[in-house]
Protein backbone atom coordinates (compact mmCIF):
# COMPACT_ATOMS: atom_id res chain seq x y z
CA UNK A 1 0.00 0.00 0.00
CA UNK A 2 1.64 3.27 -0.81
CA UNK A 3 2.26 6.20 1.64
CA UNK A 4 2.54 9.16 0.10
CA UNK A 5 0.55 10.78 -2.96
CA UNK A 6 3.71 10.42 -4.94
CA UNK A 7 4.00 6.93 -4.48
CA UNK A 8 -0.12 6.76 -5.46
CA UNK A 9 0.77 8.37 -8.47
CA UNK A 10 3.39 5.97 -9.45
CA UNK A 11 1.95 2.71 -8.51
CA UNK A 12 -1.29 3.68 -10.54
CA UNK A 13 1.07 4.57 -13.82
CA UNK A 14 2.57 1.27 -13.25
CA UNK A 15 -0.53 -0.20 -13.43
CA UNK A 16 -1.24 1.50 -17.00
CA UNK A 17 1.92 0.82 -18.27
CA UNK A 18 1.50 -2.72 -17.62
CA UNK A 19 -1.49 -3.03 -18.84
CA UNK A 20 -0.07 -1.21 -22.06
CA UNK A 21 3.06 -3.57 -21.95
CA UNK A 22 0.75 -6.49 -21.54
CA UNK A 23 -1.16 -5.83 -24.96
CA UNK A 24 1.97 -5.01 -26.83
CA UNK A 25 3.58 -7.89 -25.92
CA UNK A 26 0.28 -9.84 -27.15
CA UNK A 27 0.49 -8.27 -30.35
CA UNK A 28 4.11 -8.91 -31.40
CA UNK A 29 3.32 -12.67 -30.14
CA UNK A 30 0.13 -12.87 -32.43
CA UNK A 31 2.01 -11.69 -35.05
CA UNK A 32 5.14 -13.92 -34.92
CA UNK A 33 2.74 -16.96 -34.69
CA UNK A 34 0.95 -15.91 -37.79
CA UNK A 35 4.23 -16.17 -39.59
CA UNK A 36 4.84 -19.71 -37.84
CA UNK A 37 1.43 -20.03 -39.29
CA UNK A 38 1.96 -18.68 -42.87
CA UNK A 39 5.35 -21.00 -42.94
CA UNK A 40 3.94 -24.34 -41.50
CA UNK A 41 0.84 -23.78 -44.14
CA UNK A 42 3.77 -23.60 -47.12
CA UNK A 43 2.06 -19.75 -48.12
CA UNK A 44 5.45 -18.31 -48.75
CA UNK A 45 3.90 -14.49 -49.72
CA UNK A 46 1.70 -14.76 -46.99
CA UNK A 47 4.90 -15.83 -44.67
CA UNK A 48 7.24 -12.88 -45.87
CA UNK A 49 3.90 -10.12 -45.63
CA UNK A 50 3.50 -11.33 -42.27
CA UNK A 51 7.56 -11.81 -41.16
CA UNK A 52 7.70 -7.71 -42.13
CA UNK A 53 4.81 -6.58 -39.95
CA UNK A 54 6.46 -8.77 -37.00
CA UNK A 55 9.68 -7.22 -37.58
CA UNK A 56 8.10 -3.61 -37.18
CA UNK A 57 6.14 -4.86 -34.28
CA UNK A 58 9.08 -6.44 -32.62
CA UNK A 59 11.30 -3.32 -33.38
CA UNK A 60 8.53 -1.26 -31.62
CA UNK A 61 9.14 -3.26 -28.49
CA UNK A 62 12.89 -2.75 -28.61
CA UNK A 63 12.50 1.02 -29.08
CA UNK A 64 9.72 1.05 -26.21
CA UNK A 65 12.29 -1.19 -24.10
CA UNK A 66 9.89 -4.19 -23.15
CA UNK A 67 11.65 -6.56 -24.95
CA UNK A 68 15.10 -6.74 -24.93
CA UNK A 69 17.00 -5.90 -28.23
CA UNK A 70 18.91 -9.65 -27.85
CA UNK A 71 15.45 -11.58 -27.96
CA UNK A 72 13.56 -9.55 -30.78
CA UNK A 73 17.02 -10.25 -32.73
CA UNK A 74 16.68 -13.87 -31.96
CA UNK A 75 13.20 -13.83 -32.86
CA UNK A 76 14.05 -11.57 -36.11
CA UNK A 77 16.72 -14.11 -37.41
CA UNK A 78 14.85 -17.58 -36.63
CA UNK A 79 11.85 -16.31 -38.32
CA UNK A 80 14.09 -14.56 -41.38
CA UNK A 81 15.81 -18.33 -41.81
CA UNK A 82 12.13 -20.06 -41.28
CA UNK A 83 10.77 -17.57 -44.11
CA UNK A 84 14.26 -18.38 -46.31
CA UNK A 85 14.01 -22.16 -46.50
CA UNK A 86 10.66 -21.98 -47.63
CA UNK A 87 10.15 -23.36 -50.84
Amino acid sequence: MANTKSAEKAARQADKHRTRNITLRSRARSAIRKVNEAIGAGKKEAAQSSYREAVSLVDSLVNKRIVHRNKASRHKSRLAAKVKALA
